[in-house]
């Protein structure tokens, strides 16, 4: 999917819709040439030397744009000044319709960062994604859990690293509206609904949503009804589900999607700040929560990484303009469950600098610098929790590694590509248009491959 990227509000539309094609290599991560920044012989170096002397351009293509993109490039810019590697960065709001193109075209990037581990699923059985060298797939199972890695597992083989990591199961809200009104936050789906009504009692509208993402248009309606099946009916299910060992359309999934439309589908509780219900689908995923900080819905429910969007000087702490609690649980067994993502570094070229920066990007030191760079997380084992000041990276990050966290991967994007990146998104922008839920999961499922 496209990740949301920060910018003060009246560029944030601009600077979205356009691709983000930037240059980190040299003196500055925007453009100029290796070495310039910083001398291959100093201190600042060492962590780079086993990488000096390969040269050569590598080629990365993502999702990930503006703000954010200029974050994680410049948490390599070390890496490109102390070495003759060359990084050049393309972030794309198409990205997973566009890598598609690339690759059937013979102009497939050297690196891709994968949000969707289907979709790299697809290239990797498809033969143009390559196994990791010996040398990556060693850094990698050293760096994180089996749980994360057999995501990037075809065959037994290892064909991606983690980089980042999300919580996709986060509500955001205001605390100063909260203390004012004597709100608490919920601790089961009922209590949700109970403050939900408060808020409509109040006058104030509860929720604010945006589904529009260009080709991905409909991602953040997917992760509604993934957190409802994992809450509703358990991690089991849910894992049976996003497998196709029960359909689609199986009457657990309509049950939870009809959970869903209590909320999304609600006139009185939705869309505070852009309209109504059917502004949801019109209404940008990165503007989409931004009424939360004006006051004007009380809560919006997106991943982690929505931090990115907040404008630079937020305040986000419990204490502060806006912060997050994870989407309570809906039964009364205390399980919280939390929805993940991220990305994985996969390549298509095995030339030196390429698997040098493979390698480096499956470090705890690149993990550390992209944390010190703010609005980011990975699950690596050795991250410096230290280094996240954001309270909310902490947050996240503490509540992904807790040993009491029932956590399951973003099921979109571990779908079959053509349902995950597809009907899905498309049928969960019909429903929020008005189809009913016979219809759009029977969508769904009638498009899933044999």
């Amino acid at each position: 999917m496209s990740v949301p990227t920060a910018r003060p509000r009246p560029a944030a539309a601009l600077a979205a819709s356009l691709p983000l094609l930037l240059v980190a290599s040299g003196c500055g991560y925007l453009a100029g040439e290796s070495g310039q920044g910083l001398d291959p012989d100093s201190a600042a170096c060492e962590p780079f030397q086993e990488w000096q002397g390969i040269s050569g351009t590598v080629d990365i293509y993502a999702s990930i744009r503006a703000e954010e993109g200029q974050r994680m490039q410049r948490a390599w810019q070390d890496f490109t000044d102390c070495t003759d590697i060359d990084i050049q960065y393309e972030g794309s709001g198409e990205f997973e319709a566009q890598i598609q193109v690339k690759v059937d075209g013979g102009n497939a990037p050297d690196i891709a960062f994968f949000p969707q581990p289907g979709l790299l699923t697809r290239f990797a059985e498809d033969g143009e994604a390559l196994p990791l060298p010996d040398e990556v797939r060693q850094r990698a199972e050293e760096g994180w859990t089996d749980d994360w890695l057999d995501y990037a597992r075809t065959d037994g083989e290892l064909y991606g690293t983690p980089l980042g990591a999300n919580v996709k199961s986060l509500v955001w809200y205001s605390p100063e509206v909260f203390d004012d009104n004597g709100y608490e936050i919920p601790q089961t789906w009922s209590e949700m609904t109970d403050l939900s009504d408060r808020m409509v009692d109040d006058g104030i509208t509860p929720w604010c949503a945006g589904i529009e993402s260009g080709e991905a248009t409909g991602w953040p309606a997917t992760d509604w009804l993934e957190n409802v099946m994992l809450r509703e009916h358990g991690p089991e299910v849910y894992d049976q589900w996003v497998n196709h060992e029960i359909p689609f359309d199986d009457p657990k999934v309509a049950d939870a999607l009809e959970r869903v439309d209590t909320i999304l589908r609600d006139g009185d509780y939705v869309n505070g700040g852009h309209g109504g219900v059917k502004s949801i689908v019109t209404t940008s995923s990165q503007d989409a929560g931004l009424p939360v900080l004006d006051k004007e819905c009380g809560m919006h429910m997106q991943g982690s990484f929505y931090a990115a969007n907040w404008p630079e000087d937020t305040d986000v702490s419990e204490d502060g303009e806006v912060f997050a609690f994870n989407l309570p649980p809906i039964g009364e067994d205390g399980e919280n469950p939390v929805l993940g993502g991220g990305e994985f570094t996969a390549a298509f070229a095995d030339r030196p600098e390429v698997v040098a920066v493979q390698e480096y990007l499956a470090t705890v030191d690149y993990a550390d610098r992209r944390a010190a760079e703010g609005a980011w997380f990975s699950a690596h084992r050795d991250l410096d929790l230290d280094g996240l000041d954001n309270p909310n990276d902490r947050y996240s990050a503490e509540l992904l590694r807790s040993p009491d966290t029932v956590m399951r991967w973003d099921g979109s994007d571990n779908m079959p590509a053509a349902v995950g990146a597809g009907t899905f998104w498309r049928g969960m922008t019909n429903w929020i248009n008005g189809d009913d839920t016979e219809k759009t999961l029977t969508y769904v499922e009638d498009s899933w491959p044999d």
